[in-house]
């Protein structure tokens, strides 16, 4: 009693060291532990990107990041509850009475807070590999919450993947189909344009009565050249003076005839016809160029969408535990005493403070 009264804090952290001592060697419950590390494959294949495929995400680095934050996930708990009966197992009465669960019936949120503490998963960012770590009671649920969490987690990556890639694919299809629409319009506003006017080509009607100035123009050209040489010897009323006048009067006459068309059709500047027949013209080719590209990217996002599956490799397979590896009895008592007698000086150095400045 004098030893209790004059060193009251040793005794108690003796006695909270014995007692982890005690709980940690007689009472704990063992646990078994089954592993397995895996990595997480795609088949797709690089391709390049064009048209609509340039916009779509492409796949990211994160696929392992994503299956480790689903495999710590509530709905995982719930699978596996529902397979296994994990709160059965966890809150068995064979188990000690500090590691097990409360009840059965325990909330979700305080049954989730348990189960991380029973589940690893972390991720070699070096190696990219995926480190999962199951705790149970019996060796065969150890290894059957490992299988299943990678069984779940693989089919869960499948189907993320399989539904970003039908909404890629929705989503170029209706663009396609705009596409197609806007390329039919441009195609029969182009028709409709030509059948109006009564010209397949504006541009080549222009580019064809130009020809045609030109050309007699040159002929007007050579005939007054002709006329200016035989005005030296002839007169002005000679019938080769006055043929030649005549030809020349009809030449220029054809001539304005053929330039009137180039400036003005049947009301319509040619000029303007072939203008706005050129744009509609550019609408259809670049219409039909979209229309085109987006086909491309099309059948290039089918095809990533059948290569959208995620296969979980496995380099190490769920082990099935021969012995329990946990609790570590003698880790955790060291690691506990060590911590007690620390608490233990730190809270006599207080009370030697406290007693100084008393005294």
């Amino acid at each position: 009693m004098k030893f209790l009264r004059t060193y009251p804090t040793w005794v108690l952290i003796s006695a909270a060291i014995l007692g982890a001592t005690l709980y940690w060697s007689l009472f704990a419950t063992d646990r078994y532990v089954s592993r397995a590390h895996v990595v997480l494959l795609s088949a797709q294949i690089a391709q390049p990107r064009v048209g609509l495929s340039a916009i779509l995400p492409g796949p990211t680095g994160n696929d392992l990041l994503m299956m480790r934050d689903y495999l710590l996930s509530t709905d995982m708990l719930a699978l596996l509850d529902a397979e296994l009966n994990l709160r059965a197992h966890y809150s068995s009465s064979g188990i000690d009475w500090l590691s097990r669960l409360s009840a059965s019936d325990v909330p979700a949120e305080e049954f989730h807070r348990y189960f991380l503490k029973r589940v690893s998963v972390e991720l070699d960012e070096y190696a990219q590999v995926l480190h999962v770590s199951a705790q149970a009671y019996d060796p065969e649920t150890a290894r059957r919450i490992v299988a299943l969490m990678l069984q779940s987690g693989e089919a869960h990556m499948n189907d993320m993947g399989h539904r970003l890639a039908e909404e890629q694919v929705r989503f170029i299809e209706i663009q396609v189909e705009a596409l197609r629409t806007r390329m039919v319009e441009a195609s029969d506003a182009l028709l409709t344009y030509q059948n109006k006017h009564g010209l397949v080509s504006p541009t080549g009607t222009v580019d064809s009565i130009s020809s045609v100035v030109a050309g007699l123009e040159s002929e007007l050209a050579k005939l007054e050249a002709r006329k200016a040489a035989i005005s030296v010897s002839q007169s002005a009323r000679s019938p080769e003076m006055m043929r030649l006048n005549s030809e020349i009067r009809g030449m220029r006459e054809q001539i304005s005839i053929e330039r009137a068309r180039l400036a003005r059709a049947s009301g319509d500047a040619l000029n303007r016809l072939s203008a706005e027949f050129e744009l509609l013209r550019l609408q259809t080719e670049f219409t039909s160029e979209l229309y085109s590209s987006s086909l491309a990217a099309l059948e290039n996002t089918r095809v990533e969408a059948a290569r959208s599956l995620k296969q979980v490799s496995v380099l190490q397979a769920p082990t099935d535990p021969d012995y329990p590896t946990e609790p570590r009895r003698l880790y955790n008592i060291t690691v506990f005493a060590i911590l007690a007698l620390l608490a233990g000086l730190i809270a006599q150095l207080l009370m030697a403070i406290i007693r100084d400045h008393k005294d």
